[in-house]
């Protein structure tokens, strides 16, 4: 399948082929790397790239008994927002402060996205400190790719914009007042902000902490669906974190 083609595809078509071994993860790895470094350079949604880990990550899961999980993604290249940790990667929160952070293990949310087979391949531009639109002294502005006089909105703006242009199928955020909303509905696409403890965050150490949320985003509601099937979840560093009920939020929808 050409990858002009494939980047078009949406989340559960590209999953279904990835289960059925008709499209191996390294081929979507390759395909979002073509698409980023065609696109991003106007919209600045993806400004870390982890290009390598992705590729060590894909041939490793297309060896893998992943897809036999029915909650995994198979394989699938995602973006990341810029306030998750993928371990050896930056995380910047869009300041200066942590402009060379580089955490050694992945969050507790990223954490289990990987073991059901998702990789992330990029970090989705941020504002500095959670404000609600995309742009920091690190990075600089993330575009709206309908008009690019007009705001991504934020704080998820990265990610929002990155699944708008095609560059990932999906893409994590995190909400208190609106992150995966508000930027969504700016840029076409599906933000969900689950109630707390559906998708686990790792220690939280201050009261507020219980109120912001990791939410999944997509191109279509099927395809949030998807990504909350393999992001939700109890780990044991996240008290508040539960496993979700039997059936699947896929299965919902049907």
């Amino acid at each position: 399948m050409a990858p002009n083609e494939l980047w078009q595809m949406n989340a559960t078509e590209v999953v279904h082929a990835l289960k059925q071994r008709e499209l191996h993860s390294a081929e979507l790895v390759e395909t979002a790397i073509g698409r980023i470094e065609a696109v991003d350079d106007k919209v600045n949604a993806l400004p870390i790239r982890c290009f390598e880990r992705a590729f060590d990550q894909a041939k490793a899961l297309d060896r893998s008994e992943v897809c036999k999980n029915p909650k995994s993604l198979g394989g699938l290249p995602i973006a990341v927002k810029d306030y998750n940790d993928v371990g050896g990667v930056r995380t910047t929160y869009g300041s200066p402060i942590y402009a060379d952070y580089v955490p050694k293990v992945s969050d507790a949310t990223i954490g289990l996205l990987e073991a059901r087979g998702a990789i992330p391949i990029a970090k989705s531009n941020v504002p500095e400190w959670a404000g609600g639109h995309t742009f920091n002294p690190v990075h600089g502005v993330t575009r709206n790719p309908w008009n690019s006089n007009r705001s991504a909105g934020g704080s998820s703006g990265g990610s929002a914009v990155a699944l708008a242009t095609g560059q990932v199928w999906l893409a994590t955020g995190n909400d208190l007042g609106g992150s995966l909303r508000t930027p969504a509905g700016f840029n076409g696409v599906v933000g969900l902000r689950p109630s707390p403890g559906v998708v686990p965050r790792g220690k939280r150490l201050q009261p507020f902490d219980t109120l912001w949320v990791e939410g999944p985003m997509g191109r279509s509601v099927a395809d949030v669906a998807l990504m909350l099937d393999a992001g939700a979840g109890h780990v044991s560093n996240d008290p508040l974190s539960f496993e979700p009920a039997a059936g699947s939020y896929v299965s919902a929808l049907k």
